[in-house]
């Protein structure tokens, strides 16, 4: 890509309030919720939905488009990640991803393919070997390739799970459905269109790409979170990659680095019905840490990997967003019909949210009932008690 001259002043001077909510529509948040495209629109929009295996009150995924879309069913929006236009990749970590992005994710595939290996050595008379099976016996999972451990050891991987998921990093396979949580790896040729197998963009192409999506689903965007939204290095987000994404600079009052925006985000004004709902830990408005404090002045940690004793919020604490802001968290647990929030934190004057986020929660998991455990600060507990009828 030839040399860009600097990009231009800002022409646009947003305030922390305005960059916050074109933020919140621009990952869904604001507004009525877009049923008629349902989970495959919304993750367009989103360009990676992350995928973890914890499950306690649903599994991330799922709970993403809890968020946007209301209390769906859960077996429609496995059926659209699993069985729709959608692909497992590498983005911001292990991702669904729209099936038209398989090209855009090139650069990636390349760069696996030139290393030769992740953490593990490949031999390639097995790759040989899963490949053969994979076009004889159609789409498999690790245990039907023979299994994903060598021993009892968690990083122990056997040599099919070493060969299957480097095939899966270089684009020999693919995974487009999860079986009970495992996934299964077809051959890209059987699983993806075959107008996208033929495109192969340069890495400059690819990287435009990411970036024009990663300031279309952020809405306005330090070149610190373009990077992060799939993962790119920082000096990929060059001035000259943001320009010819299309990306405009804006400024924005009390951010501490230049700003872009998407030019679209900043033609519409923001209006409509801000949700009220748990997030997943996980969900791509506050998966960026430094982004979440920048734009909600609130601190995000992902506990469930941290030492019970060192917790400070729970195993899973669901930060959660009300009138545009996140305003408390909560740790669930469903047991039965019987959603536990084992750990609240909650100002007093949001309890009723709270309240009301809990409880739609628990009838969309199927549970019929609520009980708190902690509730801080004390104050909040009374009403929030009050507020779900106990």
């Amino acid at each position: 890509m030839p040399a860009a001259a600097a990009l231009p002043e800002p022409a646009t001077a947003l305030s922390a309030d305005e960059a916050r909510r074109i933020a919140l529509r621009a990952q869904g948040l604001i507004g009525a919720p877009d049923r008629r495209g349902g989970v495959p629109a919304m993750l367009r929009a989103l360009g990676a939905v992350q995928l973890d295996t914890i499950s306690v009150l649903a599994r991330s995924h799922e709970l993403v488009a809890y968020a946007r879309l209301g209390p769906v069913g859960r077996d429609a929006v496995e059926r659209a990640y699993w069985t729709g236009d959608a692909f497992e990749y590498w983005s911001h970590a292990a991702c669904v991803l729209p099936v038209g992005e398989w090209p855009w994710f090139a650069f990636r595939r390349r760069r696996f393919r030139a290393r030769g290996m992740r953490w593990h050595e490949v031999h390639d008379a097995t790759l040989r070997d899963i490949l053969a099976r994979l076009r004889e016996e159609g789409p498999m999972t690790t245990k039907d390739l023979g299994g994903a451990k060598a021993s009892a050891e968690w990083w122990d991987w056997s040599e099919a799970k070493v060969a299957i998921e480097f095939l899966l990093d270089v684009g020999d396979a693919v995974c487009v459905e999860r079986r009970g949580w495992r996934r299964v790896y077809d051959l890209p040729e059987r699983a993806i269109p075959a107008a996208l197998l033929r495109e192969e963009p340069s890495d400059e192409e690819c990287l435009v790409r990411l970036v024009g999506q990663a300031g279309r689903a952020l809405g306005v965007a330090t070149r610190a979170d373009l990077a992060e939204y799939h993962r790119l290095r920082l000096e990929q987000v060059s001035d000259a990659v943001i320009e010819a994404a299309g990306l405009v600079p804006v400024a924005v009052a009390r951010w501490d680095a230049p700003a872009w925006a998407d030019p679209g985000a900043l033609a519409t004004p923001v209006r409509g019905r801000h949700r009220t709902t748990l997030l997943s830990p996980f969900d791509s408005l506050i998966w960026d840490r430094r982004r979440t404090v920048r734009l909600f002045s609130f601190e995000h940690r992902i506990e469930a990997y941290t030492p019970a004793p060192k917790r400070v919020h729970g195993y899973y604490p669901m930060p959660l967003l009300a009138g545009g802001r996140l305003v408390g968290r909560a740790d669930p647990k469903r047991e039965g019909r019987t959603l536990h929030a084992r750990q609240v934190s909650v100002a007093p004057r949001h309890a009723e949210r709270m309240a009301d986020a809990l409880r739609e929660a628990a009838e969309w998991v199927g549970c019929d009932a609520v009980a708190l455990g902690a509730v801080a600060p004390r104050e909040a507990a009374a009403p929030l008690r009050a507020a779900l009828g106990g």
